[in-house]
């Protein structure tokens, strides 16, 4: 007698699922799977993907909107409703569609330099796009001006709908701004007055941005460290270095009209008020000269004789002195050279 060990097996299995099952034990995988194929549908795939159909459509009539998050609802695409967070019901999909914005993040947009990217920073500058910081000044000088803008929704709607590729238009009117603003300023300015030209930037794209209504508040520009570009580095620091010796040369020559101007000055001064002291004292001595002799004159005129001799004595008293030799001669003299040999024929130098 041979033996079929498939049947054998079989009839096991099929003895096995038929047996009793204890109380409160649960039905396995098996079983489960049996009853399922032994059921019998009038129509059946079709009610199973109905119901599936409306489990999906009733799951999709619920939504939720996040803190710090509005949701934008468009029936057949036309902008019905704006959701404040929490809990909301809509038609289903495919009537009604809901688009969460958040409107309290601050994202970030990078130009010219590569950064690390983090959830905040929608795009960052590869290194095909370093030329964007490369500018033209307004003293025709070139320099990388790398920056950061930072912003947020402030109107879900218009950010949806009124502009098309909203983050591009962002980027092209921020470079735009940047450029109009670096090419009215020197090269100096540019480096040395970085917050200066981003609050002038900022004001000008917030303008454009208003203007085309496109939902976006700019936060804040941040400007980074502007340099000239690589090739033209070693000349821009020679002409640094020429305008600091030239700055210095200024300064040098600066100190030394300060010292040198007022030294001149003071010794002008000095000069004027000795000139006019000694044209004072002049003044003083010809107007005491002059009341001496009209004393004089007066005095003459009440005794003439006396007054006379009186001025002729005090004239010989004055001038005799000076004299080293005189020499007392009668009137009647005729000849005086002989008299002039006196003092040689006596030892008398």
């Amino acid at each position: 007698m041979t033996w079929d060990w498939d049947k054998l097996q079989q009839q096991q299995k099929k003895n096995s699922r038929h047996e009793k099952r204890p109380a409160g034990e649960p039905p396995n995988i098996e079983e489960i799977i049996s009853k399922f194929k032994n059921l019998q549908f009038k129509g059946g795939p079709v009610i199973v993907v109905l119901l599936l159909l409306a489990a999906y459509l009733g799951m999709s009539m619920f939504y939720t909107v996040g803190v710090g998050e509005v949701g934008v609802v468009q029936r057949f695409g036309k902008h019905v409703d704006t959701t404040m967070p929490g809990l909301h019901i809509k038609y289903p999909n495919g009537i009604e569609k809901v688009t969460t914005v958040n409107v309290k993040r601050i994202y970030k947009e990078e130009f010219g330099f590569r950064a690390v990217r983090t959830k905040n920073v929608r795009y960052s500058s590869d290194s095909e796009n370093i030329n964007e910081s490369l500018m033209l000044t307004g003293d025709l000088n070139v320099a990388l001006v790398p920056w950061i803008i930072q912003y947020k929704i402030k109107d879900s709607y218009n950010f949806l709908f009124k502009v098309n590729d909203v983050f591009k238009v962002l980027r092209d009117l921020s470079e735009a701004s940047m450029r109009l603003v670096v090419g009215d300023r020197s090269i100096s300015e540019v480096i040395s007055k970085r917050q200066e030209i981003a609050d002038e930037s900022k004001i000008y794209l917030q303008e454009t941005l208003d203007n085309i209504k496109a939902g976006i508040k700019i936060v804040n520009i941040e400007m980074k460290k502007t340099n000239p570009p690589e090739p033209v580095q070693p000349s821009f620091n020679e002409v640094n270095q020429a305008v600091q010796e030239k700055e210095k040369l200024i300064y040098q020559a600066k100190e030394d009209y300060n010292k040198a101007i007022p030294a001149a000055k003071g010794e002008a001064e000095r000069t004027v008020k000795a000139a006019q002291g000694y044209a004072l004292e002049k003044v003083n001595r010809a107007k005491g000269d002059s009341s001496r002799f009209i004393s004089l004159f007066t005095e003459y005129n009440k005794a003439k004789d006396v007054t006379r001799r009186r001025l002729y004595l005090e004239a010989l008293n004055e001038v005799l002195p000076k004299f080293d030799k005189k020499f007392i001669i009668d009137s009647d003299q005729k000849n005086v050279l002989p008299l002039l040999n006196l003092g040689k024929m006596n030892g008398v130098k």
